[in-house]
């Protein structure tokens, strides 16, 4: 199993909701701080939203107040809700754990009318 895996990505309209998981595999998972990144098309791989292992959250400027990152240390999982999705949020979205820099394979998020 691979060690990070990413679930939920989809097609969705401007103004709507999706929400991403990751599942982590290992026995230590509650100890790490986990991620989201994203990268669209031509740009930049970029952190969107970041939990560390007490569950202490930041947020990329252009997510605060849209998007929620949590994690549940009993099922290895990390989440993160969308709201209000614009189609700027549209990229290939991504599952990191900073110590090892251990990347997931990513998950397509596309906003579209």
């Amino acid at each position: 199993q691979a060690p990070l895996m990413e679930f939920g990505g989809g097609l969705v309209q401007p103004g709507g909701s999706l929400r991403l998981s990751c599942s982590a595999s290992g026995a230590a998972f509650q100890y790490y701080a986990m991620a989201w990144y994203r990268q669209a098309p031509g740009g930049q791989r970029e952190m969107v939203a970041s939990i560390t292992h007490s569950g202490r959250t930041t947020y990329a400027d252009s997510v605060k107040g849209r998007f929620s990152i949590s994690r549940d240390n009993t099922a290895n999982l990390v989440y993160l809700q969308m709201e209000a999705l614009k189609v700027d949020d549209t990229a290939v979205y991504f599952c990191h754990r900073p110590s090892g820099d251990i990347w997931g394979q990513g998950t397509q998020v596309t906003v579209s009318s």
